[in-house]
């Protein structure tokens, strides 16, 4: 049976929620092992990686103490990887509203992103979302937004794997202080789950519901499709 081991970076965040949405996972033919990554080791045992939310500064810190930053930064250019929240932050291009100091990113993604974007801990919300190209993509899949980031710029060059848009916010599901004048349905804020040839970002929690449609999409559409 083939064994396809998929990596949860676990040094700060949601990683043993995702771990529990990979278990429940049946891929048939295939066995999946789920690696909970720490050290450059772990990651070496990885044929894919779940970046889970958190505190992304945070997280960049501690895989620079763990030695870490650059082995991350090239499983990302050879290998598929998932950003959820503080994860999709750092699988972005450049990042707005960086805390002192700046960001460390890892890249990846051809996008422009705001952290908090959304705004604090208190305008946190969750909302249904039509999908796009996902199993069972007519049932609405119920999104938490928690301090999330706001993709601000989609800007895959000529030369990169285009974009594909996942999900959307409708205009009529946002908060109403989060609607700004002549914002439209196209409006690049308005995506909230994107993927660019084998990576996949999400700005919201799916690992917090037992819905495990979009782990099992990263697996059978980024992990496995070669």
């Amino acid at each position: 049976m083939e064994v396809v081991s998929v990596g949860i970076l676990a040094l700060q965040g949601a990683f043993a929620e995702h771990g529990a949405s990979l278990n429940r996972l049946d891929l048939n033919n295939r066995k999946l092992n789920v690696v909970f990554v720490r050290t450059p080791d772990d990651l070496s045992l990885c044929d894919a990686l779940i970046i889970p939310g958190g505190e992304s500064t945070t997280i960049a810190l501690l895989a620079r103490l763990a030695g870490l930053s650059e082995p991350l930064k090239e499983f990302t250019r050879t290998k598929p990887v998932w950003g959820t929240c503080a994860g999709a932050i750092l699988l972005s291009q450049s990042v707005v509203g960086a805390k002192k100091g700046g960001q460390e990113l890892l890249g990846g993604m051809s996008i422009k992103i705001a952290r908090n974007g959304w705004g604090s801990q208190v305008e946190s919300f969750e909302v249904p979302l039509e999908l796009n190209g996902i199993k069972e993509s007519t049932r609405p899949f119920q999104a938490f937004f928690i301090r999330a980031p706001v993709v601000l710029e989609l800007s895959s060059l000529h030369d990169e794997s285009p974009i594909t848009v996942v999900a959307r916010i409708p205009l009529n599901l946002l908060p109403p202080s989060l609607i700004e004048e002549n914002m439209t349905e196209n409006d690049p804020r308005t995506v909230v789950a994107l993927r660019q040839g084998r990576h996949l970002l999400t700005t919201f929690h799916p690992e917090l519901t037992e819905d495990d449609r979009f782990h099992e999409y990263f697996v059978q559409c980024c992990v496995l499709t070669q």
